[in-house]
């Protein structure tokens, strides 16, 4: 949705960007998308909404990540949309493959080998980052798969996911949230720590939350994690991670601002200690 290219300046506006700054963290600067556009209506087949510009902002995304990685440091990157888990994967592939943890309220595995109605990468996206999507975003200059399957975890879909089956059968690790729930958050990261390897890339959508604490996501569904929950969850999972991406917030629908705090609360207090444990990366 356009509105969740505003996420990053309601974050900042929510005070997330100073109370990182306070522990450390250096703005990097901001990588500017491109105008959204719908062309559904002119857009040839085998192809997704807005691609040209969706790929040569990853490309972007991409030398703007791998100078942070360069320097030794633990990138953050605020979103927008999970599609930017294209200029992610991008450079990481660069460097040498490494894991990933997508924590989503959805498993985003809807890709043109399950279904005919592939066009919006925010739903698409981690089929696209381990090579089940089309060439043009899931293999950037001849890059892909981003990630390995073997070393990629999901955690957080609702029980009716209609991909989660085959998500199951291909990834490492797949975690519903009411499975999550059920275990203590160190397991859970013990168990993600073991299939993607220590230096992987922790993806959150904060759509994994249930709507009763975030309804500022375009496909709110229930059944989600609480703040704290997601929180001690991150707090697990953020050691060991090599950088760290958070999507779809929608200020559209936050016109008070009291979810843009929510979402700066999880980040400044799950993602705290991001990175402490993972260098150097394990790559293959």
């Amino acid at each position: 949705m356009p509105g969740t290219a505003k996420a990053p300046e309601a974050l900042r506006e929510a005070g997330l960007f100073k109370r990182l700054a306070q522990v450390g963290a250096i703005d990097a600067g901001v990588v500017l998308p491109g105008r959204y556009v719908d062309d559904d209506t002119t857009r040839s087949a085998g192809h997704v909404r807005n691609e040209a510009a969706m790929a040569e902002h990853a490309h972007r995304l991409a030398d703007r990540l791998a100078g942070v990685i360069e320097t030794g440091n633990t990138p953050l990157v605020v979103g927008g949309d999970c599609s930017l888990l294209l200029g992610i994967g991008l450079a990481l592939s660069r460097c040498g493959r490494t894991g990933l943890v997508h924590v989503d309220g959805h498993t985003d595995f809807r890709h043109p080998g399950n279904s005919e109605e592939c066009a919006s990468v925010a739903g698409e996206d981690l089929a696209a980052a381990v090579g089940l999507h089309w060439p043009a975003i899931a293999n950037m200059d001849g890059f892909g798969p981003y990630f390995p399957t073997a070393r990629t975890v999901h955690i957080g879909h609702r029980d009716d996911d209609a991909e989660a089956s085959e998500a199951r059968r291909k990834l490492g690790l797949v975690v519903s949230a009411q499975e999550a729930l059920a275990q203590t958050p160190d397991a859970i990261a013990a168990a993600a720590l073991a299939v993607a390897g220590a230096g992987y890339w922790l993806q959150i959508d904060v759509d994994v939350l249930d709507p009763s604490v975030m309804p500022a996501v375009d496909s709110p569904a229930p059944g989600g994690f609480a703040a704290n929950e997601l929180t001690e969850l991150l707090a697990q999972l953020a050691p060991w991670a090599i950088g760290a991406s958070v999507t779809v917030f929608d200020p559209d629908l936050d016109p008070d601002g009291r979810y843009s705090r929510v979402v700066t609360d999880v980040i400044a207090d799950g993602l705290a200690r991001l990175g402490v444990a993972a260098w150097p990366p394990h790559s293959q």
